[in-house]
């Protein structure tokens, strides 16, 4: 089992907070970490070098406080990942879209997970609609997904409550946008086993919610 990162730094005899982490400490965490895999297997990096065939790739938010192997208890290897502000999936997004297709294509994924989480700083933002710049083109994204649910969002009347749909509202729609793609499409097309999931992560409680749009043909678009 993969030591958590407090674990790591414990053993690396360091003993602030995360505010008072430095680089060099960041160094001994990644030797403690490296110590304690090869501890538990010794054959642990070798086994790495091997081609890596991942089952799941992981589309979502780069917050911080959201790390996709941790979350899900599974080790470097298991999870194919992809990043961005808000975990979306756009079309013009040649960056998503090339680690979707060498997933789908190359690495014959069997699961597209989409993965949002409660108290997104990105939708909170879209939804606050004050000047940020640049990142501003990527917030219109989530921001028309909130117009296309203006009504539904326009009755939850609890701030908190209002930004929480979205981010699940954020996700479906993310979801139907990775099926729409010409990757997935062509990967149905010819018959591969892939299916497309929705999910939310609450940083409250630590715990994954599957939103029930999961979807592994084009009959379901």
């Amino acid at each position: 089992m993969p030591l958590r990162c407090d674990e790591c730094l414990r053993d690396s005899l360091w003993y602030g907070s995360v505010d008072d982490i430095d680089l060099h400490s960041l160094f001994e965490a990644n030797r403690a970490w490296a110590s304690s895999m090869l501890d538990s297997s010794p054959t642990f990096f070798t086994d790495l070098l091997g081609e890596q065939r991942p089952k799941y790739l992981w589309i979502g938010c780069s917050d911080s406080r959201v790390p996709a192997n941790e979350i899900v208890g599974l080790a470097p290897g298991a999870i194919f990942v992809h990043r961005n502000i808000a975990n979306l999936v756009v079309h013009t997004d040649l960056n998503c879209l090339s680690v979707l297709q060498f997933a789908v294509d190359v690495l014959g994924v069997k699961h597209v997970i989409v993965t949002g989480h409660f108290g997104c700083g990105g939708v909170s933002a879209a939804l606050d609609g004050t000047p940020k710049g640049l990142v501003d083109n990527w917030l219109r994204h989530i921001q028309d997904v909130a117009e296309d649910h203006r009504d539904e969002l326009s009755s939850v009347h609890n701030a908190t409550a209002r930004e929480d749909r979205l981010c699940e509202l954020n996700v479906i729609a993310q979801v139907s946008n990775a099926c729409r793609t010409t990757i997935v499409q062509e990967a149905w097309r010819r018959g591969q086993d892939l299916a497309v999931h929705g999910w939310i992560y609450g940083l409250h409680d630590g715990i994954l919610r599957d939103l029930q749009v999961t979807r592994s043909s084009a009959e379901h678009d």
